[in-house]
């Protein structure tokens, strides 16, 4: 019994450190291609509680400022003179993991990721950040301008456990690495959020479109 304890654990090793290879099976049993699950369907039975999931051993990575995206509609100055006006904004960010997949807020993946994270770090981990405010944007005659937002990011990596009751795919534990990137709060490692008012020259087509403006205001949003 001492003996087969140790090679069911020996193999669980195994496997854990192959895990950076891709979908690893659970035990030291070989397992064909065909055999084998892709990390969608693991993922799949997580979501479902199909299977019973841990997100094992998450490391938080360095975070940092992701890239600048346009969060508001656009305002065209046709006039002479530069123009301000207040612009609303509004933001979303949400997380996906390293097949590019959306992390959606409030699922059972979201979920088991917080749990190993607070667990681990002693502070939550959200899937999703949402945001509004409003910005005095001036823009300059023949100029169109919109504001843009970065968010902070971070990306948690571990792997994914999974345990069935019966086998599946001809074992009882699956593992999966993956790499989840995700929105932090502001301020984490000393990074912060930004948001900033961006602009550019009309094209001929818009200058056109102002020309034939008559009597209208020489000001004007579009909505993106």
């Amino acid at each position: 019994m001492v003996n087969n304890g140790r090679m069911r654990h020996g193999g669980r090793l195994v496997a854990l450190a192959a895990a950076a290879l891709g979908v690893v099976a659970g035990t030291a049993g070989p397992a064909s291609a065909d055999d084998q699950p892709t990390r969608a369907q693991l993922l799949a039975d997580c979501d479902s509680g199909a299977g019973k999931c841990t997100f094992d051993e998450p490391r938080l990575g360095q975070a940092y400022l992701g890239d600048f995206h346009r969060v508001s509609d656009s305002l065209y100055n046709c006039s002479t003179s530069a123009a301000t006006q207040s612009m609303t904004w509004t933001d979303t960010v949400g997380s996906t993991d390293s097949a590019g997949v959306s992390v959606t807020a409030g699922g059972k993946i979201a979920g088991i990721i917080d749990v190993s994270v607070t667990a681990t770090y002693n502070h939550t981990w959200s899937s999703t950040h949402s945001e509004a405010s409003s910005v005095n944007m001036t823009v300059q005659p023949g100029e169109v301008g919109w504001i843009s937002r970065a968010q902070v990011m971070q990306r948690v990596s571990g792997t994914w456990q999974t345990h069935y009751d019966d086998r599946k795919w001809g074992h009882y534990f699956w593992f999966v690495p993956d790499v989840v990137t995700g929105p932090a709060p502001n301020g984490t490692d000393g990074r912060n959020n930004a948001v900033v008012v961006k602009s550019r020259k009309m094209t001929a087509e818009e200058k056109r479109s102002c020309s034939s403006r008559s009597g209208e205001a020489k000001t004007f949003v579009v909505r993106d």
